[in-house]
């Protein structure tokens, strides 16, 4: 089962959940693996140490002139979606940071003039931590191709019993990439207004894309009842609700675990996990 965190900002908890229910369900005796694939930020080795055994480069196809052949005719120019070609004086000008590898300018120049190369634009990092395997993905500084380097995280990641995804923030492409093909999601938000506008926006990319989900609140004895409010009248489901603890603060601030500071908090989680199982199979009851 592959399930993914995520949340409609930044700062919500995702991280936090994400690496806790990791770790937690390890300890349950599942087979289990993180992908951290928020890699703009990757954080979640902070918390969980993995021993790194192995670095990949994550390359993207980037278009190459022959200049011999090229009679710079523009066609390229005219195919590409992304302004990422310019033809000036019969000269091809190649912009690499706005190129999405399509392939279109090497499928329709007439002269066979363009090929493709390979252009790094991140890594991928695969090791173990405690009881798990952990994968997961850095975007080069000044690069915006994320989504590539996600999808190498999720084909980096073996069949295991379960597979917990850490995706990066908001309901653009990197999130999409992230969530797409995972069998549940998890909207982590805070009680907050910016919390529930952004989780509103959250809502709306999972139930485009026709997943099932349910929602966590984080610090949720602060702030009002708004967030829950949305929730019974959308008919969604809260899973998990993480007070405002001073200790929770305290373990964060020093990379440490939830459930090692406080195990009782493995507990909460464990719930999660049968709430979350209920909830995919509910699912797909419906669906079928």
């Amino acid at each position: 089962m592959k399930i993914a965190i995520a949340s409609g900002k930044g700062g919500t908890g995702k991280t936090t959940i994400a690496t806790n229910l990791t770790a937690t369900l390890a300890s349950m005796g599942k087979t289990v693996q993180l992908l951290d694939c928020d890699v703009e930020e990757p954080n979640c080795h902070i918390f969980l140490n993995p021993h790194i055994e192995s670095s990949t480069a994550v390359t993207t196809p980037l278009p190459d002139v022959d200049e011999e052949k090229c009679t710079g005719c523009g066609i390229c120019a005219e195919v590409c979606e992304y302004g990422a070609i310019a033809v000036v004086k019969e000269k091809v000008l190649i912009f690499p940071e706005l190129c999405h590898g399509c392939g279109a300018c090497e499928m329709f120049c007439p002269e066979d003039a363009i090929t493709e190369i390979g252009r790094e634009v991140g890594i991928v990092e695969e090791g173990r931590a405690d009881g798990f395997r952990f994968i997961h993905g850095r975007l080069k500084i000044g690069e915006l191709m994320s989504p590539s380097v996600i999808h190498a995280v999720k084909i980096a990641g073996r069949e295991s019993e379960v597979v917990i995804i850490d995706s990066p923030p908001g309901t653009s492409c990197p999130v999409i990439e992230a969530v797409k093909d995972t069998d549940f999601v998890v909207l982590v938000t805070e009680p907050t207004p910016f919390g529930l506008n952004d989780l509103q926006l959250a809502v709306g990319m999972v139930r485009a894309l026709g997943m099932p989900f349910a929602v966590a609140i984080n610090r949720s004895d602060v702030g009002d009842n708004d967030v829950k409010e949305y929730c019974q009248r959308e008919k969604i489901d809260v899973i998990l609700e993480i007070p405002d603890d001073r200790k929770i603060a305290e373990a964060y601030s020093r990379g440490e675990m939830i459930i090692s500071a406080m195990p009782a908090y493995q507990k909460l989680l464990e719930t999660c996990w049968g709430r979350i199982i209920d909830i995919h199979r509910n699912w797909g009851e419906l669906t079928s």
